[in-house]
């Protein structure tokens, strides 16, 4: 058996620190203090346009600007008298949307894309697209942070370091870039990209609604996914979503998962699991359950057995998503061979667990999450960095060498 790598924890308390720094940081009076309009409600862009002399139903106008027509300027409002477009500037107000720094589409059609935001960073979302049985479905995987505070010590996100939370339009404006990528509607949205959702649950509920409500994503499209941070998982139950909550174990004991988690130091297993069992009182949901497989390191047929017993000491019905690792530059990490994988299915299903192998996307296009950023960031960009003009999509060429060309 591979021994884990060694990472240096980083305890999940300064983690939140981290957190509570990057949004008490005050607002520098540039254009990264701009109110956005993307995330506000029509009521909200009707007394908008009330608040600055103008009639309630321009914020309806407003609001189809942004929703439906997608401008991503103010400039770009045709209709909306001159002198509102130049009140809502001068009130410090903008779209809220970012433009394309960097994309590209691997063979299989996954498309990653890097928006580029108000302060010179970079996020990464995903757009998947898939064939369910002849109707065409479209997930994007969205970020909740720029680069993430934990670490996990397989991910490449935690790699590149953290520098702050996203905002609620942020996480908005990924699924639009991703609709604009592909012509197309997005259907489902994964909150599984870079970053602790958790640790951002604030303007991840933000987005969750806009995306309910002003771009009519079903609640049940929806999937927020954690790691585990410690009081969180019984906030959201608060909220009675009928989005999925994805757990990742990776894991099924508390010093095998400390050594992939660090963070899970602070939240024992037994804990996390117990709050899982509380998630489907309070909302009726059952929890999934993320497992990423790492050759040598947590997919013996010893490692199924003891999750299965894990999941029915937890009361049983849960689903188990297995993910082949995705390799990362520099990781000590494997993936496993199909056979081994195969394995682990055979000994779940044998307990009575439901499990299902999620398709490895994007494998020639630096599809694991923080890959593609970390190549073209560690440091905010320069203010000269071009950005991507519309469609411009860059397409892998073989799965060893991705055809990457910088913006």
């Amino acid at each position: 058996m591979a021994a884990p790598q060694q990472v240096r924890a980083v305890p999940l308390a300064r983690a939140l620190r981290l957190r509570a720094r990057a949004s008490a940081a005050p607002a520098k009076p540039t254009e990264t203090s701009r109110r956005a309009l993307l995330g506000l409600t029509e009521p909200d862009l009707r007394q908008l346009a009330v608040d600055l002399g103008q009639q309630g139903y321009r914020g309806k106008q407003l609001h189809d600007l942004v929703y439906k027509n997608r401008a991503k300027q103010i400039e770009e409002f045709a209709y909306v008298p001159k002198v509102f477009r130049e009140a809502l500037v001068g009130a410090g107000w903008s779209v809220g949307r970012s433009p394309v720094h960097h994309a590209v589409t691997a063979t299989d059609g996954t498309t990653k894309i890097l928006l580029k935001l108000e302060d010179n960073r970079l996020v990464e979302t995903v757009g998947i697209p898939v064939d369910d049985r002849g109707t065409p479905r479209l997930t994007a995987c969205v970020s909740s942070q720029v680069g993430c505070p934990l670490r996990c010590s397989f991910c490449a996100t935690g790699k590149g370091g953290f520098a702050r939370n996203l905002k609620g339009h942020e996480i908005v404006e990924q699924v639009l870039a991703i609709e604009e990528s592909f012509k197309q509607r997005v259907t489902n949205v994964v909150f599984m990209g870079m970053g602790e959702p958790m640790l951002n649950l604030k303007a991840v509920l933000e987005a969750h609604t806009c995306l309910n409500k002003e771009l009519k994503i079903g609640q049940r499209m929806m999937t927020i996914s954690t790691v585990g941070v410690p009081n969180t998982i019984n906030k959201l139950a608060t909220h009675k979503l009928q989005s999925t909550l994805a757990v990742s174990l990776h894991a099924p004991n508390q010093t095998l998962r400390e050594t992939i988690v660090p963070s899970a130091k602070s939240y024992p297993l037994e804990a996390l699991m117990d709050d899982c069992k509380n998630y489907f009182l309070e909302t009726g949901r059952r929890v999934s359950f993320e497992y990423t497989l790492l050759a040598g390191i947590n997919d013996d047929k010893a490692h199924a057995e003891e999750l299965a017993a894990l999941l029915h000491a937890c009361g049983g019905g849960y689903h188990v998503n297995l993910i082949p690792y995705n390799p990362v530059e520099g990781s000590e990490y494997k993936r496993p061979y199909r056979k081994a994988i195969q394995a682990f299915v055979d000994g779940l299903e044998s307990r009575k667990i439901t499990v299902s192998v999620r398709q490895t996307r994007g494998l020639d296009g630096n599809a694991a999450c923080g890959q593609l950023r970390n190549e073209f960031q560690k440091n905010p960009l320069l203010e000269s960095s071009m950005p991507l003009e519309p469609n411009q999509l860059i397409e892998s060429s073989t799965p060893s060498e991705p055809s990457l060309v910088a913006a």
